[in-house]
């Protein structure tokens, strides 16, 4: 009785509770890695470090943007505990239409209890239309380098029509600009050209600057006459 009346001395009051607390963990890592013999293509992704285990779902996405999910064929699923937390491990087989000359295959992660969503992507071009001019760069005023490349298979002389150069010159200061410019001698109509490097978004035109180079990268172009 803590009213206060009673002439009898106090008795405290003790309450209990008792609450669980859940945790979610985003993934940390995501990784893709792959194999490929000619048009087969063989992708593996894996998320690190989630709280509960992430679903994985695969994409293509076509040179004009177009984004589609690929069926679930020929595909495994592994998911293994890391202490408290868990990886998923994806691996699908996927084959290249003939017509396909450049495909975007993108690693969707979602992990739905923390609403995170992660992109990763990778590019596959035909060598028929392969173009790369490595970037190599060494720092403390070194020459910058450019060097073309031949096509994977040596054979395909498409490749051939398009042809590469760059403004000021093919060797450069570290830290310069740079423009890159595509070209097709003798095709009709005039093609079209998109750039590229690593896994970022293509850039359409004939031609690509590039400011202030200071690591080694990999450029490519595409020229399509549809």
């Amino acid at each position: 009785d803590n009213t206060g009346n009673s002439t009898e001395p106090s008795v405290p009051i003790s309450k209990e509770a008792r609450m669980m607390l859940k945790v979610n963990v985003p993934p940390e890592k995501v990784e893709i890695t792959h194999l490929t013999s000619g048009r087969n293509l063989s992708l593996r992704c894996k998320s690190e470090g989630a709280k509960p285990p992430a679903d994985i779902l695969w994409t293509k996405t076509s040179p004009d943007g177009v984004e589609t999910e690929i069926p679930d064929l020929s595909k495994t699923r592994e998911i293994e505990p890391a202490g408290e937390l868990y990886d998923t491990a994806e691996q699908i087989f996927y084959q290249l239409e003939e017509n396909e000359m450049i495909a975007k295959i993108s690693c969707v992660v979602r992990h739905h209890n923390t609403n995170t969503t992660i992109y990763k992507n990778i590019t596959f071009v035909s060598p028929a239309i392969q173009n790369a001019l490595k970037v190599t760069i060494q720092r403390f005023a070194e020459p910058v380098l450019y060097s073309s490349i031949e096509n994977q298979d040596g054979q395909d002389n498409k490749a051939g029509l398009v042809k590469i150069s760059a403004d000021p010159g093919f060797k450069v200061p570290y830290n310069t600009s740079v423009t890159l410019k595509a070209a097709a001698p003798g095709v009709f109509p005039e093609p079209r050209y998109l750039w590229w490097v690593g896994d970022q978004t293509g850039i359409a035109g004939r031609e690509l600057r590039i400011d202030n180079l200071e690591e080694d990268k990999s450029y490519y172009v595409l020229a399509e006459n549809p």
